[in-house]
């Protein structure tokens, strides 16, 4: 059963997936409110990332994928990606900071 991270760990993997930058819109998907959930798995000793994407069709799962093993290098040996689609995400989960970026790309949000 998956457990919660410890404080200082989840402040370190949430800072590096800021590095995972969607390819269609140019902001991490921390800010673009993509992450649901990132919690422990004790029993695979491996980091859980409950996260969605913009759509479900995206073609691009794998390029997130690899940009976020990138991101973790050096803070966890192990994750794996729990995808979730549901509940669907929407622009309302856009953190204020992922607005301005995508303001300052052309974005009208």
């Amino acid at each position: 059963m998956p457990s919660a991270l410890a404080p200082e760990l989840f402040t370190q993997v949430e800072e590096g997936l800021k590095d995972v930058i969607d390819p269609e819109l140019g902001v991490n998907i921390v800010d673009l409110g993509l992450i649901y959930d990132l919690a422990w798995d004790d029993e695979n000793d491996a980091l859980i990332i409950s996260m969605t994407l913009t759509s479900a069709g995206c073609p691009l799962t794998d390029v997130i994928e690899e940009q976020t093993g990138q991101s973790l290098d050096g803070i966890v040996e192990r994750f794996r990606i729990n995808w979730v689609w549901m509940p669907p995400w929407g622009p309302e989960r856009i953190t204020d900071d992922g607005r301005d970026m995508m303001r300052a790309i052309g974005f009208s949000i």
